[in-house]
């Protein structure tokens, strides 16, 4: 299955034009699969490697109910449906004759509202990327520390004025920001180019950011990320979820947000300021405006608690 899933990856980055983003979630969720059969001794050949035409719709069946014990029926959805992809890819190269996922169907979803900020709380949630720590003796190691500070804060800043995704935050190249301007070039999904624009607040932290960060390590213009870990390479789009719970947490809100929070909170703060559905279609990089639509009932359900709790005559006592 080793070599399958090689010439997979390479069809999903040259034929598809897949961004990085997407190429590693179809690819973990194959190799997920293929570790539990292997872990459970299923489908292998001689050499206890997965042999890939001994996949049955059986074998998937086993590996999706394994998943539903601590996975969420969307996550499930997203894998069966990267499965899916990568058996379609075997049949088109003549590499198998039968999808065993062709008649499994993906699990009902529940709809849901997405978690948005308050403006108040997003305010605080900006404002928790200031904290610092104590503690840091050597000038060096404090130098450091502030980069990564002000890392942080240029992300929440980035994330909540821009609207856009974790991985294009994480995909961010130096050569894609003008500051001048406050416009950044994104890659989005389909490995789409599209423009998004930033905020005064997100411009100031952004330059703070890369100032100092050129000042201590020497970070230069071009093709190198934005946003660097300490070993000097890109950040993950895990750092970026981890930063956003960290900063919810010192700020006291009591929500749950993730970075697809703030981009929620984007869209539905500009439309209950006024701004028309296709303005923030365009911001989001929706292909379909049934997409972004999905924000108008998110104000509507605000509306309806606001009204709940204020009003006298709202419900009955």
């Amino acid at each position: 299955m080793q070599e399958s899933k090689k010439v997979f990856e390479r069809y999903l980055s040259v034929e598809r034009n897949a961004s990085r983003y997407t190429i590693e979630n179809y690819i973990r969720d194959i190799t997920q699969l293929a570790s539990f059969l292997k872990g459970k001794g299923i489908c292998s050949n001689n050499k206890e490697e997965v042999d890939v035409s001994s996949i049955d719709e059986g074998a998937i069946r086993l590996f999706l109910g394994h998943l539903y014990k601590d996975h969420k029926k969307s996550s499930i959805a997203r894998k069966l449906a990267s499965i899916k992809a990568f058996f379609r890819f075997l049949i088109k190269k003549g590499i198998l004759l039968k999808n065993p996922a062709e008649l499994i169907s993906s699990p009902k979803i529940e709809k849901y509202l997405p978690t948005v900020l308050t403006i108040d709380e997003a305010k605080g949630l900006m404002e928790a990327g200031n904290s610092q720590e104590s503690g840091v003796r050597s000038q060096e190691s404090k130098s450091k520390k502030l980069v990564t500070i002000l890392r942080d804060k240029a992300i929440l800043e980035v994330l909540y004025s821009s609207g856009i995704r974790v991985g294009e935050i994480v995909g961010l190249n130096m050569k894609d920001i003008d500051l001048d301007s406050g416009i950044i070039k994104v890659i989005g999904k389909g490995n789409k180019e599209r423009i998004a624009i930033i905020g005064e607040k997100a411009r100031e932290a952004l330059k703070a950011y890369m100032e100092e960060g050129s000042r201590v390590r020497g970070q230069g213009l071009g093709n190198e990320p934005v946003f660097l870990g300490a070993r000097g390479k890109g950040i993950t789009p895990r750092v970026v979820q981890r930063l956003v719970k960290d900063a919810a947490y010192r700020s006291g809100v009591s929500k749950d947000p993730t970075p697809h929070s703030l981009r929620h909170t984007f869209a539905t703060h500009l439309l209950d300021a006024g701004v028309d559905l296709r303005t923030i279609q365009e911001m989001l990089g929706h292909v379909s405006l049934s997409t972004t639509q999905k924000y108008t009932k998110v104000s509507v359900q605000r509306l309806l608690e606001v009204y709940d709790k204020a009003h006298p005559r709202a419900k009955k006592k």
